[in-house]
């Protein structure tokens, strides 16, 4: 049975969104209503208790049934075009830009409405048409809702038309980048924030890291039920587990991740209180066959570094696309404020530590949105330079020295890869001009220039070492690896 999780009003809301059915099915359904309005105005009119307007058809049974078999006709007709339409964006969609970019169209508001539209007429024209029939004072015939039936079609007319244009400007790929970007934008700012602080006064208990410590080595690991890609956390609902049990729980994953089934999903302590923890654990997160971008910020980025590898490749060759998401990534990369940290912590009301979890870190969001790109523009310097000055930008918003140095280290793996496969001597100038313009912009203030000279010159020799991507996942290990796998 599905719990607290699935009612959380922002996965609530991506799950309604991202199918073709709700819509049409909620349209259809006021259809229904419509109908039901408009047969008791006729069936008033056809006793004599009132009048219908001027401006209502009038005709024989035989008429209105001809009007609304046309009707009916040429809307199901138009709504086979629409279907095979949307078909076809999605296929171009999947063998264009990749398979994960499908939800996208799916979720696409304008298609839901434009399929909803055709299908609530239609379903409201077969049940004026059903209405049709003898009575007593001569045939029944529903003047209003014809009436109001060839409204809709007029109408239709108008949706199909913007079905169309929507369509042709929804496949663009600039379109379809910015739509990413976009999304992604929320993600970051919807995330972003500071950890819930402790009271000033009272027993909040032990910090963070004695609670990390006490849970590497006294904590019980709660296991995973099922195989697939962590979705979605309730962090509110795990709090409140976490409270209610008396742990504190230790999320070493985070969205996005791959888990496999009965690997730890949590690790919790005190040790003798997680089989309560397990038996209410479905009420606090989801996990599926395929990532969303809800709390997977990195999945946003993958997204726009997919199109841009599948733009570089060889049968592409669309280096225009490449450079289009290498503007928006460094749009995207520029909203991460200063107060964000990979690991996060929840408090109880008594400020207690009651859940430790992690978001996407800094430095391996740089280095995804960065190194496959890179590792694609080999002696192509219109990349290189697009990335030198898109990492520039990001270097501006940021005055933090740590997230300069990973900054910097992309842009002296760009270089190297320019002087190793650039042929042309004016274009590695070019290159050149803009690491050193990097390089320039990584001078923090309360920092001499001598000092960051030798810095960069030392970073030209061995870049610096970087944290494992995710080493945790195959073990139990101590607490400092737990933290490095949460942070990849």
């Amino acid at each position: 049975m599905r719990g607290g999780a699935y009612l959380q009003a922002d996965w609530r809301r991506e799950k309604l969104r991202t199918n073709l059915w709700l819509v049409p099915a909620v349209q259809a359904l006021l259809a229904v209503l419509l109908f039901a309005a408009t047969t008791a105005l006729d069936r008033a009119a056809y006793d004599g208790r009132f009048t219908l307007a001027t401006w209502v058809l009038a005709g024989t049974a035989d008429g209105a049934r001809q009007i609304l078999t046309t009707i009916a006709a040429a809307i199901i007709t138009v709504v086979g075009l629409v279907f095979s339409i949307t078909i076809v964006a999605l296929t171009l969609a999947s063998t264009q830009f990749g398979p994960r970019m499908l939800r996208n169209f799916i979720r696409d508001r304008g298609t839901q409405l434009a399929l909803g539209a055709f299908v609530a007429t239609f379903c409201y024209t077969v049940l004026v048409l059903v209405v049709i029939s003898p009575g007593p004072h001569g045939d029944f015939v529903p003047h209003l809702s014809i009436t109001v039936a060839l409204g809709l079609t007029g109408v239709d007319l108008a949706v199909l038309i913007y079905f169309i244009n929507h369509i042709a400007t929804m496949i663009q790929l600039p379109q379809v980048i910015a739509g990413i970007a976009t999304d992604l934008a929320r993600a970051i700012e919807a995330q972003g924030g500071e950890d819930q602080g402790a009271p000033e006064h009272g027993d909040f208990g032990p910090d963070r890291e004695k609670l990390l410590a006490l849970v590497s080595s006294r904590g019980a690991a709660i296991p995973t039920a099922a195989s697939g890609y962590l979705q979605y956390i309730s962090h509110q609902h795990l709090l409140r587990i976490a409270t209610e049990a008396d742990v504190v729980i230790h999320l070493p994953h985070r969205p996005g991740h791959f888990l496999v089934q009965g690997h730890p999903l949590m690790v919790v302590w005190p040790a003798e209180n997680a089989e309560r923890v397990a038996r209410e654990l479905r009420r606090g997160q989801i996990t599926g066959p395929y990532r969303t971008l809800t709390q997977d910020i990195s999945f946003g980025v993958d997204q726009l570094v997919e199109i841009a590898i599948r733009a570089l490749s060889p049968a592409v060759n669309d280096t225009f696309t490449a450079l289009t998401c290498i503007d928006w990534l460094s749009d995207c990369l520029c909203r991460i404020n200063h107060s964000w940290h990979p690991q996060r912590v929840h408090r109880d009301r008594a400020g207690r530590i009651r859940l430790i979890a992690y978001q996407a870190d800094y430095d391996r969001l740089v280095q995804r949105a960065f190194e496959k790109i890179r590792q694609c523009s080999g002696a192509m310097p219109a990349v290189m330079i697009r990335q030198l000055e898109a990492l520039g930008k990001v270097m501006e918003q940021t005055g933090r020295p740590e997230r300069r140095a990973v900054l910097l280290e992309q842009g002296v793996m760009i270089w190297r890869l320019c002087e190793s496969t650039v042929p042309e001597a004016a274009d590695r100038a070019d290159v050149r001009r803009r690491y050193e313009a990097l390089r320039a912009g990584a001078l923090t203030p309360d920092q001499p220039a001598s000092t960051t000279r030798a810095s960069a010159a030392r970073t030209m020799v061995a870049p610096a070492q970087r944290k494992p991507y995710s080493t945790a996942r195959r073990s139990r290990p101590r607490t400092s690896t737990w933290r490095g796998s949460a942070g990849s």
